[in-house]
C-alpha cells in the first residue's frame, strides 16, 4: 500500500510539472495571438511570416509534452482503478492528500481560466482574419467592377453612353 502511495505522488510530481508547462505553453499561445493580431493590423508580412515559422516549429516540440501528460493519465487512472475517461484533475485531487490536491487544485483552476481566455482570444482573432478577408474580397470585387464592360454612364446632354473597352487594370506588359 505505501508503495502505491510512493508510486501515485511520483507520477503526481511528473504531472504537475506536466501542467506548468501546459501554463506556459497556454500563456505563450495568448502573446502569440496578440502578437499575430498586431502584424496583422500592421500588415508586416515579413515578421508575419517568421511568426507562422515560429508557431509551426514549438507546436511540433509541444506534443512531446501532450504524449506524456496523456501517459501518466493513463498510469495514473490505472493505479487508481479509474478508466481513461474517468480520470480527470478534479477526481485525481479527491484521491490525494492536502498538499499535493493544493498543488493539482492551484493548476487546474490556472488553465481553465486561461483556457477560457484563450477561447476569447482565438475568437476576436478570428473575427479580426474574418473581417480582413470580407474587406479584401469586397475592395477586389469594386476595383474589378470598374472595369466591366457593361458599365454605363451619362453624359452631359443625358445620352447614355457604354464603356466597352475601358479596364482598370491592364493584364497586358
Amino acid at each position: 500500500m505505501k508503495n502505491t502511495i510512493v508510486e501515485i505522488e511520483d507520477k503526481v510530481d511528473e504531472l504537475i510539472t506536466v501542467l506548468d508547462r501546459d501554463i506556459e505553453h497556454v500563456e505563450e499561445t495568448l502573446s502569440v495571438l496578440n502578437e499575430l493580431r498586431s502584424l496583422v493590423i500592421k500588415r508586416d508580412d515579413a515578421t508575419l511570416h517568421e511568426l507562422l515559422e515560429s508557431i509551426q516549429f514549438k507546436s511540433n516540440s509541444y506534443k512531446e509534452n501532450e504524449l506524456r501528460r496523456q501517459s501518466l493519465r493513463k498510469e495514473l487512472a490505472t493505479v487508481l482503478g479509474y478508466s481513461l475517461k474517468e480520470m480527470t484533475l478534479s477526481r485525481l485531487e479527491a484521491e490525494l492528500s492536502v498538499e499535493k490536491k493544493n498543488e493539482v487544485a492551484e493548476r487546474r483552476i490556472k488553465l481553465k481560466t486561461l483556457t477560457e481566455q484563450l477561447k476569447k482570444e482565438h475568437l476576436s482573432t478570428s473575427m479580426l482574419l474574418s473581417d480582413c478577408a470580407r474587406f479584401n474580397s469586397m475592395l477586389l470585387t469594386s476595383v474589378l467592377e470598374l472595369g466591366q464592360a457593361g458599365t454605363i454612364t451619362y453624359g452631359p446632354k443625358g445620352s447614355a453612353e457604354r464603356q466597352i473597352n475601358s479596364a482598370f487594370v491592364n493584364l497586358q506588359s
